[in-house]
């Protein structure tokens, strides 16, 4: 991956942990620069971002660390996920970290051409959220 490719992945990244940039703002910069979907896994506290032609870069994220539990619980990632999309005042990326972690969200894997994230547990349980019409 070029060093241009890199820079705006890392650019997206950052804004989403100092809360410069929103989720479409970053869906949006990361499509038009030719990415397909990104990976957040929180286990290894990492994030990686693929091109359409199969390149990746995989980048360190600067969240504190929480130990992801080892229930599931679907309603509170649901509920996580829904203050993120109605931008309730002073919630950050962080707060939304923590609080799916401690519902046992192990990563999520965001596909801009399915228009969904689909959110895993260490077990495999999965929770699909698609994106907002």
């Amino acid at each position: 991956m070029n060093a241009e490719k890199i820079a705006i992945a890392k650019t997206c990244l950052a804004g989403s942990e100092n809360g410069t940039m929103t989720f479409p703002q970053i869906v949006g910069t990361l499509m038009q620069a030719g990415f397909e979907s990104y990976a957040v896994d929180f286990r290894r506290l990492s994030a990686t971002y693929y091109l359409t032609e199969g390149d990746s870069v995989v980048l360190d994220m600067e969240i504190a660390s929480a130990p992801v539990a080892a229930a599931f619980d679907d309603d509170a990632i649901k509920a996580a996920i829904k203050d993120a999309q109605k931008v309730v005042p002073g919630y950050t990326y962080r707060d939304f970290c923590k609080r799916v972690m401690n519902a046992g969200c192990a990563g999520y894997q965001v596909s801009f051409t399915g228009r969904r994230a689909v959110y895993y547990g260490r077990t495999a349980e999965t929770h699909v959220e698609h994106f907002p019409k």
